[in-house]
């Protein structure tokens, strides 16, 4: 007798796998029908390696094949096992309403004047007209009260749509909260990861930021834990790492553009900026004098092939108003005012490629972190 693969196929079409809804046809799960006079070969596909659901796979395809299309059909039923691919959980970063640019600042490592660079951009950034605030996630080590000279304010509660919230301290045009605010000038922050994942959560939810165009978020030095909770927290538009001019800097700063392109993370890095590129004397203004190296945060950028933004003086009075708390972006008509406004201009270029080209950063994968008007995140 010659068997009819249709007869065949019509009668798979009365099982189900175990478990499954449509029937075998319909579903996928076979993928062959051969015939050799009366024999009969199944190729099937199923989604679990469970034996007994493999089992009975095999005997209700040689059942329906005899009791429907002839019952002294030899019947082989070829089975494999094709799992779907797993997908890693997604950690989903919260939006905060009103924050169109959320830019991380980091540096792999500590010392580069990574706080500095943040403060200077803010203020430059809100010099153009940009609504702007801070975000000073180095737990252990916050400086940003201190350059803004605002170490002896206090956070005020304010009352939003009946829910309690911090209002952010302000100056020079910069929303800001830190966890300086919260604790003592000497008092040591000794938290474990999650009382400080814990507290961060708090000045990013519990704050009426209001509408920003951008969000700085200052992160401590190196790739940690932090980073991870603030990466997981919110939805980062795009990093920036700066970094200073010698290997010893460059080599954890190539380390820190590696966290944010890890497939895990996915976050884009917006550029390098190069901090104490070189030293310019006062009384011989034409003189640079290259004491880090030279060059050499351009040229990582140019290796990893990420913008760079350009490069900030080693000038003694940058260091003295961050001491002060008077950023010296506001400065005018000097050489770190306009080192600070051809940065913060080429960053929120990039920043306008960034949201034109990609879309959003709404998640993040945990597996084991003047020239333009408003900047919109699309």
């Amino acid at each position: 007798m010659k068997l009819d693969r249709k007869e065949i196929l019509k009668a798979l079409e009365t099982i189900s796998v175990a478990g499954e809804g449509n029937n075998m046809v319909e579903s996928g799960a076979v993928q062959n029908v051969m015939t050799f006079a009366d024999e009969v070969v199944v190729d099937l596909v199923l989604s679990t390696p469970a034996l007994h659901i493999k089992k009975r796979a095999e005997v209700d395809v040689m059942k329906a094949i005899h009791e429907k299309v002839y019952e002294k059909a030899k019947v082989k039923v070829n089975i494999k096992v094709q799992a779907p691919e797993k997908k890693q959980p997604e950690i989903k970063g919260k939006a905060i309403p009103g924050i169109k640019n959320i830019i991380a600042v980091a540096s792999g490592k500590g010392g580069v004047g990574k706080s500095t660079v943040t403060s200077n951009l803010a203020v430059t950034l809100a010099k153009m007209g940009f609504k702007v605030g801070i975000l000073d996630a180095d737990i252990y080590g916050p400086s940003t009260p201190m350059m803004f000279d605002v170490e002896a304010e206090r956070p005020l509660s304010v009352n939003v749509n009946g829910k309690s919230k911090m209002k952010p301290v302000e100056n020079y045009g910069v929303k800001i909260l830190s966890i300086g605010f919260f604790t003592k000038p000497n008092q040591a922050v000794v938290w474990r990861g999650p009382m400080a994942a814990k507290a961060l959560n708090q000045m990013i939810f519990d704050a009426d930021w209001g509408e920003l165009d951008f969000m700085l978020v200052d992160l401590p030095p190196g790739t940690g834990d932090i980073h991870l909770s603030i990466m997981q927290s919110l939805p980062i538009t795009g990093s920036v790492i700066v970094s200073t001019p010698q290997n010893v800097a460059l080599a954890d700063a190539k380390k820190g553009v590696a966290m944010f392109q890890q497939e895990s993370i996915n976050v884009p890095v917006l550029g390098i900026i190069e901090n104490m590129a070189y030293f310019t004397p006062e009384e011989l203004p034409e003189n640079k004098y290259y004491i880090f190296g030279q060059e050499g945060a351009k040229n990582l950028a140019k290796d990893l092939k990420v913008p760079f933004l350009g490069e900030i003086p080693l000038v003694q009075s940058l260091r003295e108003s961050g001491d002060i708390g008077r950023p010296a972006a506001l400065q005018t008509a000097t050489p770190l005012e306009k080192a600070f406004e051809d940065i913060t201009r080429n960053m929120v270029q990039e920043t306008v490629n960034r949201n034109k080209d990609l879309p959003p950063t709404e998640a993040i994968k945990i597996t084991t972190m003047a020239g333009c008007s408003a900047v919109n995140k699309k």
